[in-house]
C-alpha cells in the first residue's frame, strides 16, 4: 500500500474539539503533492493522526456555501 503524503497549506478554522483534544478543522491541504483542496476532518493534537474526511475543490466549496446559505439552521 502506498503511503499518502499531505501538507496542511493553510489552517482556516477549528469547527469543534473533543475532550481528548482532537479537533475538527477546515484546512487547505495538498494530498500527494497535488494542488491543495479544502478539507474537513478531525486531527489529533499533534496533527500526526487524522480521521476520514471530506475534500472539496473551489467549485464544490462554492456550491456547498450556496446550499448552506439557503438552509435555515
Amino acid at each position: 500500500m502506498n503511503k499518502i503524503s499531505y501538507e496542511v497549506v493553510e489552517h482556516l478554522a477549528v469547527l469543534s474539539e473533543t475532550p481528548k483534544g482532537w479537533k475538527k478543522e477546515l484546512n487547505l491541504v495538498s494530498w500527494n503533492n497535488r494542488p491543495p483542496k479544502f478539507d474537513i476532518r478531525e486531527w489529533s493534537p499533534d496533527h500526526t493522526k487524522m480521521s476520514k474526511g471530506l475534500t472539496f475543490n473551489n467549485d464544490e466549496l462554492a456550491q456547498l456555501k450556496k446550499v448552506l446559505s439557503e438552509i435555515d439552521v
